[in-house]
């Protein structure tokens, strides 16, 4: 019968436990030590672990110790003596690696303060950087609505995500880029998510576009053909130069930091807008790899 009430009352002690209250717990096996003494082995050892327990917020490594080192000097027969031997060494290791972790702290919070001082200074000098900055882009926009030629070429370099209003050999303007999901190599087939590698031309545009404005380039040429003729495969079409997808103009220069388009060069809503005035329709278009 006393067994029984043991059980029950052990299980009430782990049920508080598994529920995470730790401390009710420990109350629990204090009412049990004193009930049933010759449990007292068992009741140390629990009380042990929960006291090491790593998601007690109230552990406390020697009360942890006590109740092991109690166990091993009030119990020299128990089967928890080995187990309270390994824990006992165990806890000390950790100890050990608490109190070395500490004085590593005390040196990173000293870096840290340094780091702070660092980063207010960084902090300045970015502020700095991106006055500059937009004082650069205003004369960039001042100068490039001064320019009154036309672009007889657009470069478009993949490996460099860039492309470059030319003309006469000369640079109006460069834009960064996003390119096809698959940017690496020639377009070959239809849903390849490739954008093209050769020289063609700006053959068409619609204002009407699902992509803002798009410039539509000459795709596929007589390379293209043959590559795909030789593969038995379509070499897909529809090539463009387009800004944002409509409804995500908010995005602005952030859609160049992933390649998001079927094959196509984007950038964004006011650079395609620029591009347009400046590209008409017969404008060669050199895409490198």
């Amino acid at each position: 019968m006393e067994g029984l009430k043991t059980s029950s009352t052990f299980k009430e002690a782990n049920d508080f436990f598994n529920q995470g209250n730790y401390e009710a717990s420990l109350a629990k096996y204090e009412q049990i030590i004193e009930k049933y003494p010759l449990a007292g082995d068992r009741v140390l050892f629990e009380m042990g672990i929960i006291y090491a327990y790593p998601h007690n917020e109230q552990k406390d490594y020697q009360k942890s110790l006590e109740c092991f080192q109690r166990l091993i000097h009030d119990f020299p027969e128990s089967e928890y003596r080995r187990d309270s031997e390994m824990m006992i060494f165990q806890i000390h290791n950790v100890i050990h690696k608490d109190m070395t972790i500490a004085e590593q702290q005390t040196q990173i919070e000293t870096f840290q303060q340094k780091v702070i001082t660092l980063q207010e200074n960084i902090g300045a000098l970015r502020q700095e950087i991106r006055t500059k900055e937009d004082e650069i882009m205003t004369l960039q926009k001042e100068v490039f609505a001064m320019q009154k030629e036309p672009a007889d070429k657009i470069l478009i370099e993949k490996k460099e995500r860039r492309l470059t209003l030319l003309s006469k050999g000369k640079v109006l303007k460069t834009y960064k880029i996003a390119l096809g999901g698959d940017p690496n190599g020639p377009k070959e087939r239809q849903g390849d998510n490739k954008t093209p590698e050769g020289t063609y031309v700006i053959d068409s545009r619609n204002r009407d576009s699902r992509y803002h404005l798009s410039l539509h380039i000459s795709y596929p040429n007589e390379e293209d053909q043959k590559r795909a003729k030789d593969l038995g495969v379509s070499p897909g079409g529809d090539i463009m130069i387009y800004g944002i997808k409509n409804g995500f103009s908010w995005a602005g220069d952030f859609h160049s930091r992933v390649d998001w388009t079927e094959g196509c060069i984007a950038v964004t809503d006011e650079e395609i807008e620029e591009i347009d005035k400046l590209a008409p329709n017969g404008t060669i278009v050199e895409i490198r790899p």
